[in-house]
């Protein structure tokens, strides 16, 4: 979501440059580090310099963005620490998520949730459509648990691992992995059971951690290539 001075412009050309770049950052296309050029993302998205300028400022209110001194705006980096810290916060911010939405879940929900793990289980082959069916998962449940101030805080950490790019869900294994792990949280959710709703997701969240350093670390390979 862009911040509330992007969302509060008349520049829907500015809005419309936000979610392009977002895009690219969760992709991959923009990685941290690159250098984010007003005049080269206004040619390759046909727009002027303006919504480009609204554009930076926003992803730069999010955190996703930083300047450097001769160097502008840049994708911003992290390192194994923060990576390791961003996942120890999703443990601890989306288990309590799972223990509340195990009281106070609907019966629709608890069917939508099933819903969505049946369509990943049918999307292995499809990285994007995964991504998406899993970050949905995770919007419900945490909808589910009934608390404001625990969604912004996962908003806020979630915004942060766009950084990363890539969805681990790329990996083929990683995606079959996580299609149980959410069959599981779903069984604890289910029989309203908050201690075994809060370790499945706890599993989950560890689990998705490793298959990140993974990631990071496969990417660090090729880089020194």
């Amino acid at each position: 979501m862009p911040d509330d001075s992007l969302r509060q412009s008349d520049s829907g050309q500015g809005r419309d440059a936000y979610e392009r770049l977002i895009t690219e950052i969760r992709t991959g296309v923009l990685r941290p580090g690159d250098r984010l050029t007003e005049t080269e993302i206004a040619a390759r998205l046909g727009i002027s310099r303006t919504p480009v300028r609204e554009a930076i400022r926003a992803l730069e209110a999010d955190g996703l963005v930083d300047h450097q001194p001769r160097a502008g705006a840049r994708i911003r980096k992290l390192d194994y620490a923060e990576v390791t810290e961003l996942y120890e916060m999703r443990v601890v911010l989306e288990g309590t998520a799972a223990r509340f939405a195990a009281r106070a879940a609907y019966d629709s929900e608890l069917a939508e949730l099933e819903e969505i793990t049946n369509e990943m289980a049918a999307a292995l082959d499809d990285p994007e459509r995964l991504y998406h069916a899993n970050r949905h998962f995770h919007s419900v449940l945490l909808n589910a648990a009934r608390n404001r101030f625990l969604i912004r805080s996962v908003d806020a950490v979630q915004k942060t691992l766009l950084i990363l790019g890539r969805s681990t869900m790329e990996e083929a294994d990683r995606a079959q992995s996580a299609v149980a792990e959410h069959r599981a949280i779903l069984a604890a959710l289910r029989a309203h059971d908050g201690d075994a709703a809060e370790a499945a997701m706890r599993v989950h969240i560890e689990a998705a951690h490793r298959a990140r350093l993974r990631q990071l670390r496969q990417r660090a390979a090729e880089e020194d290539q």
